[in-house]
């Protein structure tokens, strides 16, 4: 993927306002990608959610995505490329040519660590919900994986459709996610652990009996869900409690150990390149020669290998056979 094939970060991320309802939304606007967002769209993200949290216009932030899907994760083919040249940090850090820095070395411990401790970081785009100080809502329909599945685990409240699928292909064909402490500690550490040890997406139903998700709805009915939910949270107590209200929340997340599972969780990823494989079989992971022969196809053959109702990708989830490339 060239930079001329990548929509900018204000296409791929629409925000309004309604300041009479004092309701705001961010629309995730690539449903030809299954709505991933770019490096740049990740820091926009992050920008209108700091900014919607000090705006008086707002008091309720709505996050969606365009078409069937909230989203399948970040652009992993961008990430790559831009390691290919040696400049993934320095876009994610915003360091420009002409300033005087000096990047750590590619095959350096810092070089990954960085990268993955970035993704603790509210400005990353990753973790912004957490600081928010107003209330938020996520929408959720067909895959919420990766990068979606964050906003899942960092929303106040989860409104889901009955279609919806939630998980991180990671566990897959990695084993491990940045934010894994507070999606365990949110669904519980019995039911997260069978996610990350067998791999497989969890449904709305699923998710809604282990506390994750608020509401599920069929798929008709549901942005008048999310509208009935914002609209109450609207006309709640005045913006100051709700701050309040969400200081309270916070601070029980970080007596939980929210952040410091952020902290933990790229610690645990910046150990991935020490890891040997197994005799009996290879495993996809993010090197680049997986990803020029295809992640996608990488994660298809890993995913025909498990029961169809166990699979990640809706299609293989409809077929009882074993033919990773069928339709």
């Amino acid at each position: 993927m060239t930079d001329i094939d990548i929509p900018a970060p204000e296409e791929i991320i629409l925000y309004e306002k309604d300041p009479g309802t004092r309701i705001a939304t961010i629309t995730l606007n690539r449903p030809d990608q299954l709505n991933i967002p770019t490096i740049g769209a990740r820091k926009r993200y992050a920008d209108l959610i700091f900014k919607a949290s000090i705006d008086d216009d707002v008091k309720v932030l709505v996050v969606r995505g365009v078409g069937d899907h909230l989203g399948s994760g970040a652009d992993l083919d961008e990430l790559m490329a831009k390691q290919a040249q040696g400049t993934s940090l320095q876009e994610e850090f915003g360091i420009d040519e002409e300033d005087d820095v000096t990047m750590p070395g590619p095959r350096s411990y810092r070089a990954g660590a960085s990268l993955l401790h970035w993704y603790g970081n509210t400005r990353s785009g990753c973790r912004s919900l957490q600081d928010f100080k107003k209330i938020s809502i996520l929408e959720v329909k067909g895959y919420c994986y990766g990068w979606h599945f964050y906003q899942a685990g960092d929303a106040d409240l989860v409104v889901s459709s009955d279609d919806a699928l939630f998980g991180h292909p990671a566990f897959r064909y990695v084993g491990y996610a940045p934010r894994m402490w507070q999606w365990a500690t949110m669904m519980g550490l019995r039911k997260f652990q069978e996610m990350v040890f067998t791999g497989r997406p969890f449904t709305a139903q699923e998710m809604y009996e282990c506390n994750f998700v608020n509401s599920v709805v069929p798929r008709q009915d549901l942005e008048a869900e999310v509208e009935k939910y914002a609209l109450a949270c609207a006309r709640t107590r005045p913006t100051d409690t709700v701050f309040m209200q969400k200081v309270f929340f916070e601070v029980m997340k970080q007596q939980q150990g929210e952040y410091m599972g952020s902290l933990l969780s790229a610690w645990l990823e910046s150990m991935g390149g020490i890891l040997r494989e197994d005799e009996s079989g290879q495993r996809a992971t993010l090197r680049q020669e997986t990803m020029e022969a295809g992640l996608n196809i990488a994660v298809k053959d890993k995913d025909s290998a498990y029961p169809p109702e166990w699979r990640l990708s809706r299609s293989g989830r409809l077929r009882r056979d074993a033919d990773p490339h069928g339709d």
